[in-house]
């Protein structure tokens, strides 16, 4: 594993001095929701309204709503099939399918092993990661047979975002980076220089630094900036190479011209 003083001079560094990459515009769209969750490559649109989760899809809308679990705090959609909702109020998480229907709950409550979760994100197979706030670590969770079949050590910072596919998960707290692979091993920790939220492409990222984004390859490690115009990114997700940015009225997108 790269040594952390390595990689934090070209966290701090490289940023100024690798060319911008270079980004084209391709259309803006008016949207008007309360905070806009994903689009995939089905054209499927998922947002969140009056705490109620939506999916778009041509021209047909699917909603769910429980809101006697209280605020809907998280969601992912990486799997259309096994869509991830958590309400953090009542500490308890609904996987639903295709077509918005309740196919799991886990009430983190009710377990066993109480767990105070706050954050979560889609695993491979039955799974989801969480983060449990009562030891202060990652698990790879399995909500059909309710236990943990990974967890990670202790992480000794505040956690700002949690994302996944099926091969890794990505953790950004206040102080660290932390990549896993999907069995919970830990494959790179990298200091953070104040980034406070993250997006996945492919098995790259682009992260957010105040009102800037920036690409890291998982092969170098270093942040290159993205030539964007100056305007408030309240949301960020990416597609294929598409870069999708949301400021509570319009939909923008991008293309991304990575090398």
């Amino acid at each position: 594993m790269k040594q952390a003083s390595f990689i934090l001079f070209f966290f701090t560094v490289s940023i100024f001095a690798q060319e911008p990459i270079e980004t084209s515009f391709i259309k803006e769209t008016k949207l008007d929701v309360d905070h806009l969750v994903a689009i995939n490559n089905f054209g499927a649109t998922y947002y969140i309204t009056k705490n109620v989760f939506y999916k778009r899809q041509n021209q047909t809308t699917l909603s769910y709503n429980n809101l006697q679990l209280g605020n809907l705090t998280g969601v992912n959609t990486f799997n259309p099939l096994k869509i991830n909702l958590f309400y953090q109020d009542f500490n308890t998480l609904i996987i639903l399918d295709n077509r918005l229907s309740e196919i799991y709950r886990v009430d983190f409550n009710n377990l066993k092993n109480y767990k105070n979760v706050s954050y979560t994100s889609t695993g491979h197979d039955n799974t989801v990661w969480i983060f449990n706030q009562t030891n202060q670590k990652l698990e790879l969770f399995d909500y059909k047979l309710k236990h943990t079949r990974a967890e990670t050590q202790p992480i000794q910072s505040t956690v700002l975002d949690l994302k996944s596919n099926y091969n890794r998960c990505w953790l950004l707290t206040k102080k660290f980076l932390y990549i896993y692979n999907y069995f919970g091993s830990l494959l790179e920790k990298i200091p953070n220089n104040n980034f406070n939220s993250i997006a996945i492409l492919n098995e790259n990222l682009i992260l957010k630094k105040d009102n800037r984004l920036f690409y890291l390859n998982e092969n170098n490690l270093q942040p290159i900036a993205l030539n964007l115009s100056n305007f408030i990114i309240n949301r960020f997700f990416v597609m294929n190479e598409t870069l999708y940015i949301y400021n509570q009225k319009t939909l923008q997108e991008f293309h991304l011209k990575i090398k």
